[in-house]
């Protein structure tokens, strides 16, 4: 189906190869995983897959790349809009009508399908996405989730033979995701689909790989079973982890398989202490009382009643549209309450200045682009210095921080979007606000700078940041959140600490907790210590 001839591609000559010398071929009906750093080339790789690498992309390319029997030499991506379906990071940027049916039914218009053909295709790719809910919804009103699904099901509804999708779970709540995932495998074995995704939170999609291609900084590609390419891999989700600690071989690739593994770990850890939870300091940096909120006749928000504590990590989780963003906005000052309160240090956020909301509050959105301006890296890192009247180069060293080693030169809109979001990260924690809220941080991002970002905002938090992080990253809520928050209809339905909220739910449980059920362990480094020499 797929097949690389030697295939090399940089973006600029004397810059180091994205890919070089690639052989490689991907059969019919394949799930196939796209895994490596932050960085390291995988849209790119993705882009070759239809022709926008190098056609809209530009640099320096060689091989072949054939796929279907189309050679990509030969044949421009709008020649391959019927076999080759393609979602990038940004799913958004895709949208070109204004109701969730008239998108799934745009591409079939541009291949010229009869009405018939059309409503029947529709129809499938709502089941398939479970969108027949929001058929009639306006696009702008989704939440950023529900655009994910949407940008799917559109390409799905044109029937393509291929399927590639670039971090496709990354806005998606956990029970939302293993749905898409689980569709897309029905698909795959039901219709010979073959589906090439490149993902971060390799813990989602790993159990439902054939096959993993792994990608170096070099441009060297490796390819393989899922269990042999993740004992080398560069980057590893908790189940390889604990099966790296406890000498598996080979590895189990999905919860059920490591539970049947574990059982004389399991007793030992029964001796074991977990750890204390982190006491909630006294004093208040953040309150909501009773705050609701509508759009319209929508109502995002219904009586939310909290307290935020200064120097504590907040992990606000909850499924697609359940009022988690619009909950950050209202305490950023972005919204003002339909009724009740939001007080920022003692005063609503929306009554105040943007001058003197700017040093007590700072947030990052889902979409890092709303706070990147200029034309480069570097631009943009001294701006922000200027701009919250910091020492020259803090806002850089954040960066370098969380992401490592950035190009000063490079536009922020060539990054990856782990790169861009890294970017707007530093902008905003760089400032060291009294309050950080931050929308899904962690898209984009590898398990080695989700650490690194952890890292920082712990460091935050000791200096008395609050910080309160909405996200779907259960994983990164395990190693990172002292308490937890759980919103449903825009309505909280649970709270307490991190250990407590998530280690019992089948949702937002992560995968050590799935592992080691009923006890409450999250993490692998929790396990590693409570075992110590009792091995």
């Amino acid at each position: 189906m797929i097949r690389f001839t030697s295939t090399s591609f940089r973006y600029e000559a004397e810059k180091p190869w994205v890919l070089d010398g690639v052989d490689l071929v991907i059969e019919e009906g394949e799930f196939v995983v796209v895994v490596g750093p932050t960085g390291v080339g995988k849209s790119t790789f993705l882009k070759t897959l239809n022709g926008l690498v190098p056609t809209f992309s530009g640099g320096e390319y060689a091989g072949e790349v054939v796929v279907g029997g189309r050679s990509l030499s030969s044949n421009r991506p709008a020649d391959m809009a019927d076999l080759v379906g393609y979602v990038g990071q940004n799913p958004s940027a895709s949208f070109v009508t204004e109701r969730v049916e008239d998108e799934l039914a745009y591409a079939m218009e541009n291949l010229g399908l009869d009405p018939v053909t059309m409503r029947r295709r529709v129809e499938d790719a709502l089941d398939v996405m479970s969108l027949h809910e929001i058929r009639e919804a306006p696009l702008g009103e989704l939440s950023g989730g529900q655009r994910q699904r949407v940008a799917i099901a559109a390409v799905l509804a044109a029937a393509p033979k291929i399927l590639v999708l670039d971090e496709p779970t990354s806005a998606l709540d956990p029970g939302a995701a293993e749905e898409v995932l689980s569709a897309l495998t029905r698909l795959v074995h039901d219709v010979g689909l073959t589906v090439i995704v490149a993902e971060h939170r390799l813990e989602r999609v790993l159990p439902f790989a054939d096959q993993v291609i792994v990608l170096e900084h070099n441009g060297v590609i490796h390819v393989g079973p899922p269990a042999s390419m993740m004992a080398h891999s560069p980057i590893a989700p908790p189940l390889v982890e604990l099966g790296n600690l406890l000498g598996w071989e080979p590895l189990a690739m999905s919860v059920r398989e490591a539970r049947r593994r574990v059982g004389d770990v399991k007793v030992l850890l029964e001796d074991c202490e977990l750890p204390t939870v982190r006491p909630v300091p006294e004093g208040s940096a953040l309150t909501t009382s009773n705050l609701t909120l509508n759009y319209g006749e929508q109502r995002a928000l219904k009586r939310v009643t909290l307290d935020f504590a200064p120097g504590t990590l907040y992990a606000l989780l909850g499924r697609n549209g359940s009022g988690k963003t619009t909950l950050l906005n209202v305490m950023a000052g972005l919204l003002r309450p339909s009724h009740g309160t939001a007080l920022l240090h003692g005063q609503p956020p929306f009554r105040m200045a943007p001058s003197d909301r700017i040093d007590l509050v700072g947030l990052v959105p889902q979409d890092p682009g709303d706070l990147l301006y200029a034309q480069e890296v570097g631009e943009e890192c001294r701006t922000a210095d200027r701009e919250h009247h910091l020492e020259e180069g803090s806002t850089l060293e954040m960066v370098q921080k969380i992401l490592g080693k950035i190009e000063l030169t490079r536009h922020p809109n060539d990054l990856s979007e782990g790169q861009r979001l890294s970017l707007a990260l530093a902008v905003v924690i760089a400032a060291k606000p009294k309050v950080l809220l931050l929308d899904e941080p962690t898209r984009g991002l590898d398990y080695c700078a989700k650490l690194s970002l952890i890292e920082q905002l712990h460091l935050l938090r000791s200096e008395g940041v609050c910080v309160v992080v909405a996200t779907h990253d259960v994983e990164f809520v395990a190693q990172s959140a002292d308490q937890a928050i759980v919103l449903s209809q825009g309505e909280v339905i649970a709270q307490g600490s991190a250990r407590e909220v998530i280690c019992h739910t089948p949702v937002f449980a992560p995968q050590v907790a799935k592992v080691f059920s009923p006890l409450d362990w999250l993490t692998v480094k929790e396990v590693m210590t409570a075992l110590g020499g009792k091995r």
